[in-house]
């Protein structure tokens, strides 16, 4: 009997992670992970890449423990410095990247093997020094690992293994013209490791190009389908979902639900500003010690705790009828997390109400997942502030009737709450629970020489009036889906303008907010670097943007960042190539010609306010923007 075949009978039984073959040092590191048991995915994939060098495509939900997978073979397998890197892990986004190499770092159990992240969006310097050191793993987005190839600053020829996360998200992406030609450029005797949440045919027509022979695992399929989960997605940006998310619990008649991030720090984040803003909440991740997270959950299974902030690991297991929500606060990465996510709402007969908030770069995502959800997702709209306080007034209206015992209570319209302190107020048969005797008693010395409508209003004010504040409620930009100006499409611009020049993200938002005339919450994940910075644009400014820097050379270096994991660019900039600093002719823009450049300035700054010239005479002088 083979080996595997010893496993698949063990299944039913209690697998240990001694039984897959980890020695002493990844069992420690696996301990210190708080690892107990291997998943279904782990038991399948570990003896495979320990064991034996075949090909293997892995069929796994992202939040199985898939990274563990792959990372455990490689932190047992590589641990000296091999002058040369080991191990190629390409992402389709930046996020996952930085999850998995982080995970990756984690299960190691000493100085190697070393690890670099790259990705588009964070500084290139930073990248080359790591690469340049030496590392033995590189966890990348496509665009990025072909960035550096094609710098000559990574070299895959001798890699041992070449691993492909999320294949079929990269794929959906548009990634496949760039893995293959990374594949092009690895080490064609590696071993390829496939792990991906469905099977697409684009899949096995890549394995069939570039695995040669191989091995297709898969834990059991358990689909979860929500049959009563009414599905929503809202497109706003990142710095204002916190925003939305207080609108869509305050909207909301009684929210019960788990808010889904990506990230153990977006867990805590998210937490901590509904804390701050008095909503009973609590984090749930892998940081959180056992003990600790036995009590968060029974609190919440009692409702003492009305929002759970969770990871996909973290809330592994979670079992609680009767909530009302499920929020994806950060997408999932592939359609079955999106469908097990949901499906935690809308059961028992109840419905239920999913919401996902897209940010304005990921709508070719957000129709992957509406294409899972079997076209059950739908956009809508963000509420506006008035719509969610006059929704929370009429709320506190009848809870507030009903308290004192006022029977035949009706929501009250806006001009109802309208108090005439002119007018008196006649006696009339009392309809209110009585209140204790030194209630009334304060209530009368409040009431001397004072409107009784009046003071009542003056309470109400201090109890209710910091929920019903507007400004609790921030801004959220609107955006609308058929592609026009404003619309939330996107452009990601690459701008010769960084840290060296003085500025900070709000003076690179105000750069563009002067230079455009378009509100700064328009100017959106701003990427600052040294010598550059990356920045999202609506489309029709983009556009305007690079055609005020062709014509005016005293505006900094931008072009469309093609290799932008976004996946909306896809025309060439206003001059020069990827990454360089040029002017509109093309010549190189040196340390001393930009200085110069921006010193022979046409325009002004008064009262913190550019002048009005006309656009043929703008600049930029980064000078202008510098932090005071």
């Amino acid at each position: 009997m083979t080996f595997y075949a010893k496993l698949l009978m063990k299944m039913e039984e209690l697998i240990t992670f001694e039984d897959l073959g980890l020695d002493d040092e990844s069992l420690a590191a696996v301990a210190a992970k708080g690892f107990e048991n291997p998943t279904p995915i782990q038991v399948l994939a570990i003896p495979r890449l320990l064991n034996g060098d075949a090909n293997v495509i892995a069929r796994a939900r992202t939040g199985t423990g898939k990274t563990a997978a792959f990372g455990i073979p490689l932190t047992q397998t590589i641990r000296n410095d091999s002058g040369f890197v080991r191990a190629l892990v390409l992402t389709p986004t930046r996020e996952l990247a930085l999850q998995v190499g982080k995970e990756i770092e984690s299960l190691g159990a000493g100085k190697y093997p070393r690890i670099a992240t790259v990705y588009g969006g964070q500084s290139m310097s930073e990248q080359l020094r790591k690469l340049k050191n030496g590392v033995e793993i590189v966890v990348g987005t496509p665009g990025r690992v072909q960035d550096h190839l094609e710098r000559g600053s990574l070299k895959i020829d001798k890699i041992d293994y070449f691993i492909l996360d999320e294949a079929d998200e990269m794929l959906d992406m548009g990634f496949i013209e760039d893995i293959e030609n990374i594949f092009a450029s690895a080490n064609s005797n590696s071993r390829v490791l496939l792990f991906s949440a469905t099977m697409p045919p684009a899949i096995i027509k890549i394995a069939s190009k570039f695995m040669g022979e191989y091995e297709i695992v898969e834990e059991e399929e358990r689909p979860e389908e929500p049959v009563l989960t009414e599905q929503y997605y809202w497109v706003v940006k990142e710095n204002e979902k916190i925003n939305a998310l207080v609108r869509l619990i305050d909207i909301a008649p009684d929210f019960y639900g788990l808010i889904f991030t990506q990230t153990k720090s977006d867990a805590d984040y998210v937490a901590k500003e509904l804390d701050e803003r008095g909503y009973e909440v609590a984090a749930l991740h892998g940081d959180i010690p056992q003990s600790q997270r036995e009590k968060i959950l029974a609190r919440f299974r009692k409702r003492k705790t009305r929002i759970l902030v969770a990871t996909d690991v973290a809330a592994r297991g979670i079992d609680i009828e009767g909530l009302s929500h499920v929020v994806n606060y950060a997408m999932p990465f592939d359609g079955a997390t999106y469908i097990h996510r949901i499906g935690r709402t809308g059961r028992a007969g109840a419905k239920g109400l999913a919401f996902t908030l897209v940010r304005p770069e990921e709508r070719r995502r957000a129709g992957y997942l509406k294409n899972v959800s079997g076209g059950n997702l739908k956009e809508a709209k963000v509420p506006s502030v008035d719509d969610v306080l006059k929704t929370k007034r009429e709320r506190l209206f009848s809870e507030m009737m009903k308290t004192l015992g006022i029977t035949e209570a009706k929501p009250a319209a806006d001009s109802d709450l309208e108090i005439n302190t002119e007018i008196p107020v006649p006696e009339t048969e009392s309809i209110v629970k009585a209140a204790s005797g030194q209630f009334v008693k304060f209530a009368e010395k409040l009431c001397e020489k004072q409107n009784p409508v009046s003071v009542l209003a003056a309470v109400l004010e201090e109890n209710f009036g910091r929920q019903l504040d507007p400004d609790r409620y921030g801004s959220v930009a609107s955006f609308s889906d058929n592609g026009s100006a404003g619309n939330g499409r996107q452009i990601r611009l690459y701008v010769g303008l960084g840290r060296r020049d003085g500025l900070g993200r709000p003076e690179i938002a105000e750069f563009f907010s002067d230079l455009l005339h378009i509100p700064g919450r328009l100017v959106d994940r701003i990427d600052l670097a040294e010598n550059f910075s990356l920045v999202s644009l609506p489309t029709d400014a983009a556009m305007r943007a690079l055609a005020l820097c062709k014509k005016n050379r005293g505006l900094p270096h931008m072009h469309i960042d093609v290799k932008s994991d976004d996946g909306f660019a896809s025309s060439k900039g206003s001059g020069g190539k990827r990454g360089g600093r040029r002017t509109g002719s093309g010549r190189s823009l040196g340390k001393t010609d930009k200085k110069e450049k921006f010193s022979d300035s046409f325009s002004r700054k008064r009262s913190g306010k550019m002048d009005m010239l006309p656009l043929q005479h703008r600049t930029s002088d980064a000078s202008l923007y510098k932090k005071r």
